[in-house]
């Protein structure tokens, strides 16, 4: 009860301070390209449930007829915006609604598409799922450079199923089993400090 209070102050008033940015987002992404501001895309939440999740859009309207559903390196599919998006995590932020909507946390394990969570091992999945998604987790920090890792591979979405994927399970269970206020705050702090970096010239 504790987090999904701290959880919805936190977010209603990181939407009330942000609009202003939120709202020269919405219409950098309108100018750059054709299609709409957000991307919406079918995850797997708390116990398995499924629900949309919503980020800025960051690439062309029909990138998923072109290409996987990893990114990886400079995809062409990405916008010029999309790219600065990206590199900032701006495009993360419309998950402030889903927070709002009680089907994900600020922080906790990051939810995957349900190709993926189906190849999830038994013994980490129940634990992953055990708790609600989030917008930023211990995983998500470490693995700040995926597409890069991605790229580099000779079979990108090998690498992601075989040696990517199994080492966030693992970061993610973890965080599942000792999550608390004081945990969540520090991830958030990290990612706050850790954004504001990437942010600079």
């Amino acid at each position: 009860m504790a987090k999904r209070l701290f959880d919805l102050v936190v977010a209603l008033l990181a939407l009330l301070l942000l609009s202003p940015l939120l709202a020269a987002v919405a219409l950098a992404i309108k100018l750059d390209s054709p299609g709409p501001v957000f991307f919406r895309q079918r995850r797997v939440g708390r116990h398995g449930r499924e629900f949309l999740i919503h980020k800025f859009r960051t690439m062309v309207v029909d990138a998923p007829q072109r290409g996987l559903a990893l990114t990886v390196g400079a995809d062409p599919r990405i916008t010029r915006i999309g790219q600065r998006l990206r590199a900032t995590r701006l495009d993360e932020l419309p998950q402030l609604l889903d927070v709002v909507a009680g089907t994900m946390s600020l922080v906790g394990p990051r939810p995957e598409v349900p190709h993926y969570v189906a190849r999830y091992p038994v013994e980490l999945r129940d634990r992953v799922l055990a708790v609600r998604p989030g917008i930023t987790d211990p995983a998500s920090l470490a693995g700040l450079d995926e597409a890069a890792t991605l790229a580099a591979a000779a079979d990108p979405e090998r690498e992601y199923i075989e040696t990517v994927m199994p080492r966030k399970l693992r970061l993610a269970a973890d965080y599942a089993e000792r999550a608390s206020l004081r945990t969540d705050l520090v991830v958030l702090l990290r990612t706050v400090g850790t954004l504001l970096a990437r942010a600079r010239p």
